[in-house]
């Protein structure tokens, strides 16, 4: 396999802080709490929360669509759910990458019945092209084009989360 460099750790550094000054506007004397939807978004999440300048809690839910494959099966199911109590709270949802939107919109229409103030999404990064479903993402990063793409959290049957910057895989 072939890795071209799509998206730099520069431009993911940059789009995050501009996305944390926005968010931090937008939450001031607010309860918020950052939801991370495991496994790919903990790299952004991470990264946010430090760009955040406000109080805020922290939790993560994990859910599959993927498996090991390259295209989503659009069956959302939940591996772990939050351990917090939300009632009342503002929920951002946090990904790091919008694709059919099959996912973000489950996981918003479920944190809705949850006795939120609020439930909004935020992503590092959209490729609108693959979207399936109408989805209002309320903080995005960078759009991308339909490529299947790995690193910053993004994997491949597991592997090249840990790459810093966002690459194209190519078969050779």
């Amino acid at each position: 396999m072939k890795f071209e460099v799509l998206v730099t750790k520069e431009e993911l550094k940059e789009k995050t802080a501009q996305l944390g000054k926005k968010i931090t506007e937008d939450y001031k004397g607010k309860d918020l709490v950052l939801v991370g939807v495991l496994k790919g978004g903990f790299i952004f999440l991470s990264d946010l929360a430090r760009e955040i300048d406000l109080d805020l809690t922290v939790d993560f839910i994990s859910v599959s669509s993927y498996g090991d494959s390259t295209q989503s099966s659009g069956v959302v199911r939940i591996i772990k759910d939050i351990d917090s109590d939300i009632t009342g709270k503002h929920v951002l949802l946090v990904e790091d990458l919008i694709d059919t939107g099959l996912t973000l919109k489950y996981l918003k229409e479920l944190f809705n019945t949850k006795g939120c103030a609020s439930v909004k999404l935020a992503a590092i990064m959209d490729k609108p092209d693959r979207r399936k479903v109408d989805l209002h993402v309320d903080y995005v990063g960078i759009e991308i084009p339909d490529e299947f793409v790995v690193g910053y959290g993004l994997d491949y049957a597991g592997k090249y989360r840990n790459l810093p910057e966002v690459y194209v895989i190519r078969e050779t």
